[in-house]
């Protein structure tokens, strides 16, 4: 079960969690939907240590982003 919560006018749904072991990264993969418009995003969370990137990305990037991901992920098994 998904469990989502809101801030504001803007729902959050979380989708993966990932931990990057040589790293020690922490990722989080969370869906944004503001209510206002009917705008959904795919925000990215990346935690090192005290750090943290945030960003927001719209479904057409996700889409070019994870394909290019799983391409290099594909090559590296030949290898």
């Amino acid at each position: 079960m998904r469990l989502s919560h809101r801030l504001g006018m803007t729902r959050i749904i979380p989708i993966a969690q990932l931990h990057a072991p040589l790293g020690g990264q922490r990722i989080e993969l969370q869906q944004v939907d503001h209510e206002a418009g009917g705008l959904s995003l795919l925000r990215t969370r990346i935690r090192e240590g005290r750090r943290f990137t945030v960003f927001d990305i719209d479904p057409d990037t996700a889409l070019e982003w994870g394909q290019a991901l799983q391409r290099w992920a594909e090559a590296q098994k030949g290898g």
